[in-house]
């Protein structure tokens, strides 16, 4: 994909100044950020950090002040204990919301998942995007899906430059990770130019991912950063 330079010189400007923690305080990766700073003192395990992503990017959608509201009353219904909790299999299970449309019920059920895969394991990382939609969300497979909860959680497991990502999989590639699609991002991508396509599916992620390989090569998910930043500065009117 051919970008002219002023496009390339904005992207690269967003993506260095919004790859920075202060933007992503009140944002869902606080949760597993606050278990990967226990972890690094040796407070708790990988799997609380890995439950913790999780649960938390399978909250994430609508208002970030919601989010995080919805994460902590998440937690707390955990005890910020979140690898004893799913293990104990003492879960909430009842019809009244959680978050949106999700409800305790749905909260249980992946906890039970994630039960049965932590005693076959003791790390999530390896597991491949269908094995997470189905295994752990317990959806429908969809080789189409563009999955972007899933790439958002990998994106904060491995990305390893010290600033906003956790960078605790060790065993992954960031050149192999792909940009977290939703309408937002899909939207912000199409103005830049960065895809043609109108499906907003795991091509169409593959193909803006691609387009952002071409600016930062050992390391494209910083586009998510420069695409974040083109929607601070060109904020859609109401």
């Amino acid at each position: 994909m051919n970008m002219d330079i002023k496009t390339i010189y904005l992207l690269t400007e967003w993506a260095e100044k919004y790859n920075n923690p202060i933007y992503f305080q009140e944002d869902p990766i606080a949760f597993p950020r606050h278990f990967a700073e226990r972890f690094g003192r040796g407070e708790c395990s990988l799997a609380d950090v890995e439950i913790a992503a999780i649960l938390s990017c399978h909250l994430a959608w609508g208002r970030r002040s919601m989010i995080v509201r919805d994460c902590n009353r998440m937690f707390d219904q955990m005890e910020w204990k979140p690898y004893d909790y799913v293990m104990a299999a003492d879960y909430r299970d009842d019809e009244t919301s959680l978050h949106r449309t999700v409800k305790w019920s749905e909260f249980a059920a992946i906890c039970g998942r994630l039960r049965k895969i932590y005693m076959g394991r003791t790390s999530l990382e390896g597991m491949d995007d269908g094995a997470v939609r189905t295994g752990i969300f317990g959806q429908k497979e969809d080789k189409k899906a563009a999955n972007k909860k899933i790439n958002m959680m990998r994106r904060w497991m491995v990305r390893d430059d010290g600033k906003v990502d956790l960078g605790l999989w060790k065993n992954t590639d960031r050149r192999s990770l792909v940009i977290p699609l939703d309408v937002h991002v899909y939207s912000q991508a199409s103005a830049l130019g960065l895809t043609s396509r109108r499906s907003k599916d795991i091509a169409t992620a593959i193909e803006i991912t691609d387009a952002f390989r071409e600016i930062f090569p050992e390391d494209p998910l910083l586009g998510d950063f420069a695409l974040f930043g083109y929607g601070v500065n060109n904020p859609v009117k109401r």
